[in-house]
C-alpha cells in the first residue's frame, strides 16, 4: 500500500501548541464528519475526528425540505464539532454543506439555526467545489503514471463523477458529473431490505442510462480499455463493500484506505448483500444496524459505473472532502503538502 499524505493518530497530545491546529467540517445528506488536523512535513497529523450518521436529506427528495427531526439530530452533532473546535484552539477552519442543503428550500433557516446554536457558519457549496474538493482530497492516492484518473464520489443525495484528463492536469482539464441519486434518495425511492434480482437490476439500468451523455462527452470508457485510466472510489459505500470484502468484523480505516478491490468482487459482493434482508446485513459487524438499508442502493450506484468504465479495479478513499479543506487552508498558509503517492 502506498504512503499517503497524513496519518492518524487520535486525539491530541496536550504538549501540543495551541494554533497549529486546522478543521473541516462536511455536512453531506448523510453524515456529518469533523477532522482536525495540524500540518507536518510530509502532509498533515490528525489530532481529532468524529462522525456520527444524521440523516440530514431524509425525505427532502419527496418535501423539498429538512424535517424538524433532521434538523435537530444535525444540530446535536455540529454541537459536539463545535466543541471539539474549540478545544484544539484552531488556527483556521471550514465548514461546508452539500446536496441536502442545496435541495431544501429551508436551507437558510437551517444555516441560521446551527449558527445560534453551534456558533459554526456553514457554507452551502455547489458540485464543482464540492467535486473540486474531493479530488484535492483523494490526489495522494493517484498514480502520477496513469494519465487519467476517474473518481467516484457515491453520496447520501448526490453522486458525483469526477474526469480528470491528466492525473496532473489543471483544473480546467476535469470533468464533473452530479446525479441527483444518492443512498438516502435512493432507499427512499426501492426500499432497504431484501432485493430480488430483477429489482436490483433496475437500480443498476436507473444509474446507467443517466451516464451515457457524460460518457459521449469525455470518451472514458476507450481510456479505460486502453489501460490509460485509475479510478478512485471515496464513499461509505466503497469503504463499506471493501470491508466486507476483507472480512473485516469491525471497519478498521488503517486496513481500507488505500487498499485496492477488483469490479467483479463489487459484483460480487454487491448481489450478496441485496439478497439478504436488513436484519442479516445488519449484524455484519462493519455495516451494522446505521448503513443496513443504504448499503444495497450505494452498491447499485457504484456498479452501474463501474460497468460503464471498465477500468477493472478500484483504489478505495477513506477520505475527501474534508482533506481537501484541510490541504486547501494549509496551503493558503504557505504550508507545501505532498499530492501523489506512489502505486499500491
Amino acid at each position: 500500500m502506498a504512503q499517503t499524505a497524513f496519518r492518524q493518530t487520535g486525539l491530541a497530545n496536550d504538549r501540543r501548541t495551541a494554533g497549529e491546529a486546522y478543521a473541516a467540517v462536511d455536512l453531506g445528506t448523510n453524515n456529518c464528519r469533523l477532522l482536525i488536523a495540524e500540518p507536518t512535513p510530509k502532509g498533515f497529523r490528525v489530532v481529532d475526528a468524529f462522525s456520527r450518521i444524521v440523516r440530514l436529506g431524509e425525505g427532502v427528495a419527496s418535501t423539498g425540505r429538512l424535517s424538524e427531526s433532521a434538523i435537530e439530530r444535525t444540530i446535536e452533532a455540529l454541537t459536539v464539532c463545535a466543541a471539539k473546535i474549540r478545544r484544539h484552539h484552531t488556527l483556521r477552519a471550514r465548514h461546508v454543506a452539500t446536496e441536502a442543503c442545496r435541495k431544501a428550500e429551508n436551507c437558510l433557516d437551517f444555516v441560521g439555526r446551527v449558527e445560534a446554536a453551534t456558533g459554526l457558519k456553514l457554507e452551502i457549496i455547489n458540485v464543482a467545489e464540492e467535486a473540486r474538493l474531493a479530488i484535492a482530497g483523494c490526489a495522494p492516492l493517484l498514480d502520477h503514471r496513469v494519465p487519467n484518473a476517474l473518481v467516484i464520489d457515491i453520496g447520501g443525495g448526490s453522486s458525483e463523477v469526477i474526469w480528470r484528463r491528466g492525473a496532473r492536469g489543471p483544473e480546467s482539464d476535469v470533468g464533473v458529473l452530479s446525479l441527483p441519486l444518492g443512498v438516502v434518495s435512493f432507499t427512499e425511492r426501492f426500499g432497504g431490505d431484501r432485493f430480488s434480482r430483477e429489482l436490483y437490476e433496475e437500480m443498476v439500468e436507473a444509474v446507467h442510462c443517466q451516464l451515457g451523455a457524460f460518457e459521449d462527452e469525455h470518451g472514458i470508457a476507450e481510456h479505460a480499455r486502453a489501460g490509460t485510466v485509475q479510478m478512485v472510489g471515496t464513499s461509505g459505500t466503497v469503504t463499506t463493500l471493501a470491508s466486507v470484502h476483507m472480512g473485516l468484523k469491525r471497519y478498521v480505516r488503517s486496513r481500507v484506505d488505500g487498499c485496492t478491490i477488483r469490479f467483479s468482487d463489487v459484483a460480487r459482493i454487491s448481489r450478496e448483500l441485496a439478497a439478504m434482508d436488513f436484519e442479516a446485513r445488519s449484524r455484519i459487524g462493519c455495516i451494522g444496524p446505521d448503513r443496513a438499508d443504504l448499503v444495497v442502493s450505494g452498491a447499485a450506484i457504484l456498479e452501474a459505473m463501474c460497468r460503464k468504465w471498465p477500468v477493472g479495479r478500484m483504489r478505495v478513499a477513506d477520505r475527501g472532502l474534508r482533506e481537501g479543506i484541510l490541504l486547501g487552508l494549509m496551503a493558503q498558509d504557505g504550508h507545501r503538502i505532498r499530492q501523489h503517492a506512489s502505486a499500491a
